[in-house]
């Protein structure tokens, strides 16, 4: 399991190191692994470091000098090196390395004719280069990229195709925040992240996270002076160990019964693709109630699930899910409420979220919200908060901390990252998935994956861990899928049972 730590957290993690006068040790340290991600960026370009041309552009203080010490390994080993040194306080003892390896020096500190001809030449010598070194803004950076600098990355990020160099960023991109992930542009989106010390939180939270390409550590020896992690992830090893297995004493209802309310006259494949997600876990049972009309035709893909007419207080299930499909349908919302209020772990995904009352506090913490930023968006809304659209997704992690906060229950951020916030405050965030997922019904599909699992887990009180499991396999149905292969939400159920397995055999292997 990853932990990331805000920027303060691991400034602080650093500072009895730097009094203990390692600040050399631990620049070195950082530079070689710098260097050794560029190395590692030719391969993948079929590159090798002697004669490659790397470009560095350089910031003040210990980021530029990371970036300059990382240059002159480079440079001494035969790659055609040039920086450009975009602040009159340039660390002295890495510059004096760089240009004593032969490294080529550009300067925006000096007068504004030549501080113009700094800035074309660089570009010129960055756009045949085969990697951009980003020094230029470390943990301490705040908002974005000054003039000139910011139009020479932007500049530089209009490049394509062929004529784009690899970015390799040191520490993080400049511009992303490296708490909170929030983005000010211009960015100069890389290919490697090699981020020194500890995970950031920025690193693994959207907006950040889609401008960072692969992130790297570069280990600094800090863990046992990190506070508190800002959030968490899930790996594959996590992935393998919490997935619920069934054991030799199991019968269909200690396996797990899930309850589903979903679906009605006019949108029935909200239930059915709900419905089969969940099955294709293998809890012991699917409970569905809805419309007959919804139950004959799930019937017809997932003969095993026990339909009926019931209400929600006459079955008897270990968590429900409530909302997808079941917009216009009055007994299908009055089924909703009543299972979001009986107590047991709910998904409320969709139409439910109406039905969510803030005002209730911690009679709420059974339930899982699932909105995307636009549903956010709506809850907000009903709460008095003027939040969009588009501010929930430039900042997504605070939006869920807020909505957590705010509702009492574990809140489920979809997105590109997204971010599973619990109202006691643990965060975890999960990438696993690509943008194939983004089509209609997918979220369905998550829905019935994360009703499962809490039917099924031994510890469902965990609702964060479990969402965050959730948000994980139902992103690796797209990531095990071929690069070139058309996808839709009908499919993702049947790839579950190959997923999971392949996911699980990682902890017996």
């Amino acid at each position: 399991m990853i932990s990331a730590h805000s920027a303060a957290s691991v400034r602080a993690a650093e500072a009895p190191l730097l009094a203990a006068g390692r600040g050399p040790e631990l620049m070195r340290t950082a530079a070689y692994g710098l260097a050794q991600g560029v190395l590692a960026t030719l391969r993948t370009r079929g590159a090798s470091v002697y004669g490659a041309r790397v470009a560095l552009l350089v910031g003040p203080g210990n980021n530029g000098g990371d970036a300059l010490f990382a240059g002159a390994f480079l440079a001494a080993r035969g790659a055609r090196t040039t920086a450009l040194l975009t602040s009159g306080r340039t660390h002295p003892e890495a510059l004096a390395a760089f240009t004593a390896a032969g490294g080529r020096c550009f300067s925006l500190s000096a007068d504004a004719g030549d501080a113009t001809l700094a800035a074309t030449g660089f570009l010129a010598a960055a756009g045949v280069s085969d990697v951009v070194v980003d020094g230029l803004l470390g943990t301490g950076g705040r908002g974005g990229l000054r003039e000139p600098v910011a139009s020479i990355v932007a500049r530089l990020e209009q490049l394509s195709g062929s004529a784009r160099p690899a970015v390799v960023a040191c520490d993080l991109p400049s511009g992303v925040d490296a708490t909170t992930g929030e983005v000010h542009a211009p960015v100069l989106r890389a290919d490697l992240t090699v981020t020194f010390g500890a995970h950031k939180a920025g690193l693994l939270a959207s907006p950040g996270e889609q401008f960072c390409g692969k992130v790297s550590l570069v280990d600094l020896g800090l863990g046992s002076y990190l506070r508190e992690s800002e959030l968490l992830r899930l790996e594959p090893a996590d992935l393998a160990a919490m997935l619920p297995m069934p054991n030799v004493a199991d019968h269909k209802y200690t396996r797990g019964v899930a309850g589903i309310i979903a679906g009605s006259g006019q949108y029935p494949g909200a239930a059915i693709l709900a419905v089969a997600a969940a099955s294709a876990c293998g809890p012991g049972m699917v409970r569905y109630l809805g419309p007959p009309s919804v139950a004959d035709a799930l019937h017809v893909r997932n003969p095993e699930v026990v339909g009926s007419q019931n209400e929600p207080q006459d079955v008897r299930v270990q968590a429900w899910l409530a909302g997808p499909g079941i917009d216009g349908d009055s007994r299908q919302l009055g089924r909703a409420r009543e299972a979001m209020e009986a107590g047991l772990p709910t998904v409320v995904d969709a139409a439910a979220l109406d039905l969510v009352n803030p005002d209730h506090g911690e009679k709420n913490a059974h339930l899982v919200l699932t909105p995307h930023a636009g549903e956010l968006s709506t809850l907000f809304a009903r709460c008095g908060i003027d939040m969009h659209r588009t501010d929930i997704e430039a900042a997504p992690l605070a939006a869920a901390r807020r909505a957590a906060q705010l509702f009492g229950s574990t809140v489920l951020l979809k997105g590109a990252t997204t971010v599973v916030a619990a109202p006691g405050g643990d965060v975890f965030t999960q990438a696993n998935g690509t943008p194939r997922l983004a089509s209609a019904g997918s979220g369905d599909t998550l829905a019935g994956i994360l009703v499962a699992l809490l039917a099924m887990v031994s510890a469902p009180q965990d609702l964060a861990a479990t969402a965050a499991l959730a948000a994980a396999l139902h992103g690796e149905l797209a990531r095990h899928a071929s690069a070139h292969e058309p996808l839709n939400a009908g499919m993702l159920a049947n790839r579950i049972p190959a997923v999971w397995g392949a996911l699980a055999a990682r902890e017996s292997n």
